[in-house]
């Protein structure tokens, strides 16, 4: 199997949609993934995410399979921290947390980073986040044919599964969904890796030795936008 995870297109956030340049980065990634086909189309239920995955569902003439665990306002309660002007920030967002969740200690916490002491006030709502997320991803893949075994971080293949299926969804949410199902520290992966809009995280699932290590080809690639002449301009903040 080959898993596709694609972040939203460029959005507007109130009131819940695609700008239009988020709508030609949709119609980008749709040619993209037409190349080769899909089999499977899921979205979260929020309305950037259904839009980015359109264009996708026309060209394939496929159903989108809309997934509300996978919604972006449900991370946003569970893994944010209050910012200095009484807003939120994202824990991977905050100036404060960034080196603590790079460092040393954090990594050697694993699983149960969130129990760090620094985190008091948010361990209930981190732990709680991080438990769905991996309730939810692991009923996901177990419905695509993977069955996860976390204590040992691999997967048993539970029926075979050749399809091509992509995910629209979130950069908050895809950030933990993706250290959940890789099996790597979520603190590690939030400040070291990062998603641009419609960018496509590419993993293949292949039994190899009787189980399944899903392996990461590529990580929010946005060469289809450079394809289609579209700006590559990672989130509106660094030109490359």
């Amino acid at each position: 199997m080959i898993l596709f995870y694609v972040r939203h297109g460029n959005p507007i956030y109130d009131p819940d949609s695609l700008t239009p340049l988020g709508e030609r980065q949709a119609e980008a990634v749709a040619k993209r993934l037409a190349l080769f086909g899909v089999d499977r189309i899921f979205a979260s239920t929020s309305r950037r995410a259904i839009q980015t995955a359109q264009p996708t569902a026309e060209l394939m003439q496929k159903e989108i399979v809309k997934l509300d665990f996978c919604h972006e306002d449900h991370a946003w309660q569970e893994f944010t921290v209050p910012a200095e002007n009484g807003g939120l920030y994202w824990v991977f967002h905050d100036p404060a947390t960034i080196p603590l969740l790079a460092s040393k200690e954090m990594r050697q916490l694993g699983d149960s980073w969130y129990d760090h002491p620094a985190f008091a006030p948010y361990r209930e709502r981190f732990q709680a986040g991080a438990r769905r997320i991996d309730r939810e991803a692991d009923e996901f893949l177990l419905s695509l044919g993977f069955r996860h075994i976390r204590e040992k971080g691999v997967y048993e293949q539970v029926k075979p599964n050749e399809e091509r299926v992509v995910l629209f969804a979130h950069q908050g949410f895809g950030l933990y969904f993706l250290s959940s199902i890789l099996d790597l520290p979520y603190p590690e992966f939030c400040v070291h890796f990062d998603m641009c809009h419609t960018g496509m995280t590419v993993i293949e699932w292949k039994e190899t030795g009787g189980v399944v290590v899903p392996k990461a080809l590529t990580v929010s690639d946005d060469s289809h936008l450079y394809r289609e002449g579209l700006p590559t301009f990672y989130n509106q903040s660094v030109r490359f």
